[in-house]
């Protein structure tokens, strides 16, 4: 984590090519800008995995918003030296970290267009394995039909609860047990509905496919209409229904009914 704030680190990464600089088109710019909108991507990290109990190669690659970098470097100016605990402190406070994972080729598509799954963080699902929604197993899905077919998983660490944080999920979860449903518990704590941004993720997706068109699996048409607004086409809406369960079925509904292409439940 070192590598952002050391600048003989990133020097060597920059002169690798390991580290770039990109504009909300995608587009590759001077190491050195320091104004706008700008994303920083680091990788490729080569990445075996074990998806469904095989052994599969994928590339990943690390991308922030840079003026949370700049957030962080300053902040560091009134750190002591010799106090690594605390840098470490403002990396995990400052940054939000999204990923790419991506198979070997998918930098270079051939018809049919790739497979894309953007995926919005949720710790409980993700990791914990909570049934209460069903991010967990579209996760797995996406992971499974990537390395069956060739494609990528946009991880978008920032997007906790819809963007609001595990700490206000945490919350909105009791809200949900007594009585309101996903949406209607955000608003109570004075919060968005949903507040995701996906500029981010379709500008990564721009930088690496170059203007081609993806099939994405999702059920939320926000997810195609951002990234279509941000210049990353779309060539085909992949359904991606699974995890269904009885635990889920009222969050499910709601979604449902927020225009999510989703079955009668």
């Amino acid at each position: 984590m070192f590598s952002y704030v050391d600048q003989k680190i990133k020097e060597k990464l920059l002169k690798s090519g390991r580290l770039v600089a990109l504009n909300l088109r995608g587009e590759v710019l001077d190491s050195d800008v320091s104004n706008g909108d700008v994303i920083s991507l680091l990788g490729p990290i080569p990445l075996p995995v074990l998806v469904a109990g095989k052994e599969h190669q994928l590339y990943w690659y690390a991308f922030v918003r840079r003026v949370e970098l700049r957030q962080v470097q300053r902040s560091a100016a009134n750190v002591p030296d010799g106090a690594p605990e605390a840098f470490r402190t403002l990396l995990q406070q400052h940054m939000s970290v999204n990923s790419i994972l991506m198979s070997p080729g998918f930098a270079n598509p051939s018809a049919p267009p790739p497979l894309v799954r953007v995926h919005s963080c949720c710790m409980t699902g993700d990791v914990f394995g909570s049934m209460r929604c069903e991010c967990g197993p579209q996760l797995e899905a996406a992971f499974a039909a990537i390395a069956a077919q060739g494609g990528a998983v946009v991880y978008m660490s920032s997007h906790e609860g819809r963007g609001i944080g595990l700490w206000a999920k945490a919350v909105t979860y009791l809200l949900q047990d007594e009585g309101q449903d996903t949406y209607q518990a955000n608003v109570s704590l004075g919060l968005p509905e949903d507040s995701r941004d996906f500029s981010d993720a379709a500008a990564v997706l721009r930088y690496f496919l170059k203007g081609a068109p993806v099939r994405l699996m999702s059920n939320n048409p926000s997810k195609r209409r951002q990234l279509e607004d941000n210049g990353q086409p779309v060539a085909e809406v992949v359904s991606h229904v699974t995890g269904v369960g009885q635990h889920n079925l009222r969050y499910l509904r709601a979604k449902k009914q927020k225009g999510h292409a989703l079955p009668e439940l």
